[in-house]
């Protein structure tokens, strides 16, 4: 009995030893609060996202958020019912406007570019709805204290098509979807498996 208590004893051990090894060197525990990896969602990854348009309507605004798993862009367009916003998200190797390829630098470690279908202008007036200027911060959004952006420049809008460059730490997995008049993109914190 004496025998069979050790050992059960030394592969209970072995078993803790092989457990713990599994655990990367200098990870820490989550703090009370911090997002572990199980709370995020799947279906990510850094290839090229695509939606084609149905409607071309101005683009209003465009605005920044932290969230527990990933930062968030999010492009504010007019109105469209039930119309498709089209878009194109992907990582480039530089940022250039549109017309002109003109180079626009954009800090971080990689830059996502995305292109939505809504110019910066209304089509039927021409009159301005987004104040952008080629080559300069997107209006109003701040990114201080976001862990992924670094940066965002505003690129062009030409032909009915706004883009825009994201700096950010890395190429790092991002998701794109449509939420009624608004195209989202989501850039998450890190490479942990999201879901």
């Amino acid at each position: 009995m004496r025998r069979l208590s050790r050992a059960l004893a030394a592969v209970t051990l072995a078993g803790a030893g092989l457990l713990a090894t599994t655990v990367p060197a200098g990870a820490a525990a989550p703090r009370a609060g911090q997002a572990t990896a199980a709370k995020c969602e799947a279906g990510w990854g850094s290839l090229t996202k695509t939606a084609p348009t149905t409607a071309y309507k101005p683009l209003l605004d465009i605005r920044a958020g932290e969230h527990e798993c990933f930062d968030r862009l999010v492009f504010d367009v007019q109105g469209i019912g039930d119309h498709r916003i089209g878009y194109r998200v992907e990582y480039v190797d530089q940022l250039r406007q549109d017309g002109s390829g003109d180079p626009i630098p954009v800090a971080g470690g990689a830059i996502l570019a995305v292109r939505v279908s809504a110019p910066s202008y209304d089509p039927n007036t021409g009159e301005a709805r987004y104040p952008g200027r080629a080559g300069q911060p997107l209006t109003g959004v701040d990114l201080t204290g976001f862990r992924t952006f670094q940066d965002t420049r505003f690129a062009s809008s030409f032909e009915g098509e706004t883009l825009v460059g994201v700096g950010v730490r890395a190429r790092l997995p991002f998701r794109v979807f449509q939420e009624r008049n608004r195209i989202v993109v989501d850039v998450a914190h890190g490479w942990q498996p999201l879901g």
